[in-house]
């Protein structure tokens, strides 16, 4: 398993998948303008790599470009497809090569997201991984119902709200989060529990009203677009889901549950960098007495 950093690996991880394919590349978009990345699944179709697209049926002020982008993948040779307008938004970000490689992205293919956001993404040859996001992108292209049959991939609405109680409720030492908005009253309640508990709950981002209590920062410096959450420093859950009642239980989402140690380290390592940024961070490291006594 390895870890993509943005906007320290740029687009160089997701392009070197796309020209290294030599069979299939299956890729889900929400949002995209990458010229390099278009040109690059232009070439695979080129050199025999069958190609499928599944692109979203809208987002923000973007459908326009979606049409567009659609039209341009069919003229060189891809396979598009769009998914249904059932949920709010299918809002989740991945990429499955040769069969046998996925990667699950907090950000989107655009610059916005990977040149002047912080996000992350998780590549995995773990079998049962890649066989299940194959199956999802499968249903949503023939608009088929989804079943989850993996704990690991943690899909929206399907599987999404059960997998990250159950993920918050286990922490014992700490919860490191980084999430645009945590506003869902169940998992506002699971965080306060756990703090109430002992456990260090440190939120990257932005927070309800309800969680007022917690230990939350704004994120510094550059604009966020992940949902990351670091337990006890052993396990970390990487995706496109906010703890968001709407991004929980109307829209297709998809995220992953990390067990690789080292790729966990280094999210934990990044966070605490960030952290570190923070006005309350800088604050009690200029008063450590009255941080150690609060």
């Amino acid at each position: 398993m390895k870890l993509i950093v943005q906007p320290d690996d740029g687009v160089t991880p997701i392009l070197s998948a796309i020209q290294k394919a030599k069979k299939t590349v299956d890729v889900m978009i929400f949002r995209f303008d990458r010229p390099e990345l278009e040109k690059a699944l232009q070439a695979a179709v080129k050199r025999g790599v069958v190609v499928r697209t599944l692109i979203a049926h809208t987002n923000h002020k973007g459908e326009k470009n979606l049409r567009k982008l659609e039209l341009r993948l069919l003229d060189y040779g891809v396979t598009v497809a769009r998914t249904a307008d059932d949920l709010l938004r299918y809002h989740d970000k991945f990429l499955v090569v040769d069969r046998a490689t996925l990667y699950v992205l907090g950000f989107n293919y655009t610059r916005l997201d990977i040149d002047r956001s912080r996000s992350f993404g998780i590549v995995t040859k773990n079998r049962k991984l890649v066989q299940e996001a194959l199956r999802l992108f499968d249903a949503d292209s023939t608009r088929q119902a989804y079943t989850a049959g993996c704990d690991l991939l943690v899909v929206s609405p399907t599987n999404s709200r059960e997998r990250l109680s159950t993920f918050i409720r286990k922490a014992r030492r700490q919860l490191l989060i980084y999430d645009p908005k945590v506003a869902d009253r169940a998992m506002i309640n699971l965080l306060q529990q756990r703090a109430k508990a002992g456990v260090d709950v440190r939120v990257l981002g932005r927070m309800g009203k309800r969680g007022s209590n917690l230990k939350v920062q704004k994120f510094p410096a550059r604009r966020l677009h992940v949902r990351a959450i670091v337990r006890d420093g052993m396990r970390a859950f990487v995706g496109s889901q906010s703890m968001r009642k709407v991004e929980l239980d109307a829209r297709r989402e998809v995220g992953v549950i990390v067990r690789d140690p080292k790729v966990t380290r280094r999210i934990a390592a990044v966070f605490e960098a960030d952290w570190a940024l923070t006005d309350l961070a800088k604050k009690e490291a200029a008063n450590p007495d009255q941080a150690l006594s609060a």
